[in-house]
């Protein structure tokens, strides 16, 4: 028996490995009992995104709901996150599914969880459904037949892809961005989010917006090191104002301006504040992880703008959108929701709100990074995650938990935070953090400083200094 146990954001396992046809059956089977046990006559959209054998594990999925007597509406083809998350709510559904591992590796699939509120399930609701998982498949899903599935209703397609687009043009200007003087780019790193912006911009410089599963052996995670290529087709063309990437299933965001220099998610929060709040009038409380830029909190006191800090893992901002009124809801991984949309991570609508701003003001995406930083000074971020073997990976969080760290190389450490993981503040804008992954040997590390230079040394401190044996 495979344990099957949800992460930060769905269940993902190696292909064939773990994540088989049987142990999606298992996983489709709780879900249909856990819905059933909450709603009499609940509906499920499913889909998945373009890795290897979305489209067996999404019919997989459909099966084992249908069987149950759930009605079952299926993705016409590869679908990103965002569009299921909107499908839900376009059909009314209870329950969304999509078969992803995100920006995870080719090697690997996943299963994610939408709420009937058009957002991630909240924790309490997944940690239910695991109850619900079998200890092997019941059902032989040769002897499930999809045809007749849906010659009796229970499995309906449905084309996500044309809903998302209709959505966007209501949403957006996009006439206005496609005739402005920016000119823009944007990469889809192979994932589903590239038919979309093939339709809606055919004419803007496009790369990676092809199917291949293997990613071209660069994980869909749209950090720089894995967008060099991007960068370097930016540079070269000299007349690209903006370039826009998004991860795998499309719900992550990263940006580029006109020299080719990466923008990162910390400072696509901070934009997305200062645009929404400064050029469009518009308020609400800001919600982010625990590891994100301290640079939130300064704009947020220069706005006079609430700020809550959750812990890390989108579900907890999607939580407090149902709850209040969420002006920007983000984090460190790339992951950000905004008001007037659905309380989910959407890479493209974020980017496009960006573009809108360009196309609204005039002004470029440095000015923009250049006024945020006349608020809140200039910063760096940088992120190493640690394989270690379990021995050191306990002996450092036993060393956290008690406290034996009070400074890193030459940084003294002045206080703690330990919402989720243990944070180090050496001074109002400079800090290292560890976080221990709880499903692999793994500590993430994280730091900010003034600038990259100081970012990184900061990060190697840290590593010199928790690597020490006791």
């Amino acid at each position: 028996m495979t344990q099957i146990k949800f992460g930060t954001d769905g269940w993902r396992a190696v292909i064939a490995k773990e994540f088989t046809t049987d142990n999606v059956a298992r996983v489709a089977k709780a879900t249909a009992r856990w819905a059933l046990s909450k709603q009499a006559d609940p509906t499920i959209v499913v889909g998945h995104d373009c890795r290897f054998g979305g489209e067996l594990f999404a019919e997989v999925t459909a099966k084992v709901l249908a069987s149950h007597n759930i009605k079952v509406y299926l993705a016409n083809g590869f679908v990103s996150t965002p569009m299921i998350s909107m499908g839900v709510i376009h059909h009314k559904a209870f329950l969304g599914v999509v078969i992803t591992a995100s920006h995870n590796p080719a090697e690997y699939n996943g299963y994610k969880l939408k709420g009937h509120f058009g957002g991630p399930l909240l924790e309490e609701d997944i940690h239910e459904v695991e109850t619900f998982i079998p200890d092997t498949n019941p059902h032989d899903l040769d002897e499930i037949s999809l045809e007749t599935l849906i010659e009796k209703g229970l499995v309906e397609y449905t084309d996500l892809e044309t809903m998302y687009c209709n959505y966007l043009e209501e949403k957006f200007d996009l006439k206005a961005i496609r005739e402005s003087k920016w000119n823009f780019a944007f990469d889809a790193m192979y994932g589903s989010g590239q038919n979309v912006m093939r339709r809606l911009f055919p004419d803007i410089t496009l790369l990676h917006c092809e199917r291949q599963p293997l990613f071209d052996g660069i994980p869909p995670e749209p950090l720089l090191k894995n967008l060099q290529e991007f960068a370097e087709v930016i540079r070269l063309a000299e007349d690209i104002d903006c370039g826009l990437a998004i991860d795998g299933d499309a719900d992550r965001t990263a940006l580029f301006d006109n020299k080719g220099n990466y923008i990162d998610s910390h400072h696509v929060i901070l934009l997305l504040i200062h645009y929404l709040h400064r050029y469009k009038n518009l308020s609400g409380k800001v919600a982010t992880g625990f590891s994100s830029t301290v640079k939130i909190n300064r704009l947020c006191d220069a706005y006079s703008l609430p700020l809550e800090v959750v812990k890390i893992g989108f579900k907890h901002i999607a939580g407090l959108m149902l709850e209040e009124d969420i002006l920007v809801g983000g984090e460190e991984s790339g992951g950000i929701a905004v008001t007037g949309h659905i309380p989910e991570r959407d890479g493209i609508y974020n980017g496009l709100v960006m573009w809108e701003a360009m196309v609204k003001t005039g002004k470029s995406l440095r000015e923009f990074i250049d006024e945020v930083y006349a608020i809140t000074g200039s910063f760096a971020f940088e992120r190493s995650d640690l394989r270690l073997d379990e021995e050191d990976k306990d002996r450092i969080v036993a060393n956290c938990e008690i406290k034996a760290y009070s400074e890193f190389g030459p940084w003294k450490v002045l206080r703690e935070e330990n919402l989720d993981g243990f944070k180090y503040y050496f001074s109002d804008s400079q800090w290292f953090m560890i976080r221990p992954s709880g499903t692999e040997p793994v500590l993430r590390t994280y730091a900010e400083g003034h600038n990259r230079e100081e970012a990184l040394a900061i990060l190697q401190a840290g590593y010199d200094t928790i690597m020490q044996k006791d």
